[in-house]
């Protein structure tokens, strides 16, 4: 409970105070940023290979839920080196989001169109990693 506290409150969520002042309103806002965070722990499930986490189940198994966290010895190879075993770049889950960001849609038309002239769009190919991250949230099943 306490990382999902923290995650609320730090840059992965960026989730600021609102004041409302009638119950409902309080309990839709929780509500939204318990749901923000449940799909920010999936993504961050899925993206575990890509990200300086541990991807080793049984060491993650094994933690202590009272004891400190500890780090498994690839994951610290992945912080140490900020790389992942195929040479490229470790990422944060911020830093992914942030590489995510430059896919883009573009929509064409001619300059000084007519209003009823066709258009077309044209989108960025995503890179090796971005298609890694895309692919391993397509898989996410609930």
């Amino acid at each position: 409970m306490e990382a999902a506290f923290r995650s609320l409150k730090s840059d992965d969520l960026k989730i600021r105070p609102i004041y409302h002042y009638t119950e409902d309103r309080v309990r839709a806002h929780l509500f939204l940023c318990m749901l923000a965070y449940y799909v920010k722990w999936h993504m961050t499930e899925a993206w575990r290979p890509l990200l300086f986490a541990d991807t080793e189940r049984e060491h993650r198994a094994q933690a202590d839920p009272v004891a400190p966290a500890t780090r498994s010895d690839a994951a610290l190879e992945k912080v140490a080196t900020k790389t992942l075993d195929d040479g490229t770049p470790a990422h944060s889950f911020r830093t992914l989001l942030n590489e995510l960001s430059t896919i883009v849609r573009n929509t064409c038309r001619r300059r000084h169109h007519e209003a009823e002239e066709p258009t077309f769009e044209l989108d960025t190919k995503p890179n090796a990693k971005q298609r890694a991250a895309l692919d391993r949230i397509n898989d996410i099943r609930l």
